[in-house]
């Protein structure tokens, strides 16, 4: 009998060597035609995106050193108040004072917003530029998609966040960036007079296309020919 166990347990070592030998190279290889990419690193790693964000700060300087100038204005102005008003909560008479106290704290918070948005204000040329760079590289990016797919031989490609796990062999940012850089190896920082971001295009002209329909007078109704 222990013969028998020992031949037995023999046997199962070498069946389990033999299949890890036949297995492991069968999970080492790639399933071909198919593809991951992480298209957010794609764009921010093509050279047009990168060069736009280095020259930015010296293009719009004036527009960053106003919004610096309008924190700091802001930043003066809070604190005082933020200073009283923590000051006034832990006094013994603050359960009290409770209106007050209410009063203070809605000061604080409107200048905090009103102070924000004339930040936004200030530097919305900026975020204009920043929407212009990509929309340029967003339109070369199925293109690059395609050409990298192409090179690859790749018929399905994922999006990184879709995959619970994967092999460095399916990820195609790379390719689609080397793509990018040959369509688009510069883009135009400053966006022309006027320009929008494509979303507010279209949702003005769903707009106007609206405005329109409902400006339009009623056809009038044909008029029966009269019988005889």
């Amino acid at each position: 009998m222990k013969t028998l166990l020992k031949c037995t347990a023999a046997a199962l070592m070498a069946f389990g060597t033999v299949a890890s030998g036949v297995i492991a190279p069968a999970m080492a290889q790639t399933v071909q035609g198919i593809g991951i990419a992480d298209q957010r690193r794609a764009v921010v790693e093509s050279a047009a995106f990168v060069n736009a964000n280095a020259a930015r700060p010296t293009t719009y300087k004036a527009q960053y050193d106003a919004a610096q100038a309008k924190s700091n204005q802001i930043r003066q102005q809070l604190e005082p108040l933020v200073t009283k008003f923590n000051a006034d909560v832990q006094a013994p008479n603050a359960q009290a004072n409770q209106a007050a106290l209410q009063q203070q704290l809605g000061q604080i918070q409107g200048l905090r917003e009103q102070g924000s948005q004339e930040v936004q204000e200030i530097l919305q040329p900026v975020a204009l530029s920043e929407a212009y760079v990509l929309e340029q590289i967003s339109d070369k990016f199925d293109a690059a998609v395609r050409a990298a797919m192409t090179k690859r031989k790749i018929s399905v490609v994922f999006e990184v966040g879709s995959t619970l796990a994967h092999n460095d062999a399916y990820d195609l940012t790379k390719d689609i960036t080397a793509e990018l850089n040959a369509a688009i190896p510069t883009a135009q920082l400053v966006p022309p007079q006027g320009w929008l971001p494509r979303a507010q295009r279209e949702q003005q002209a769903r707009q106007a296309a609206a405005s329109g329909a409902a400006a339009a007078p009623a056809a009038p109704a044909a008029q029966q020919p009269e019988g005889r």
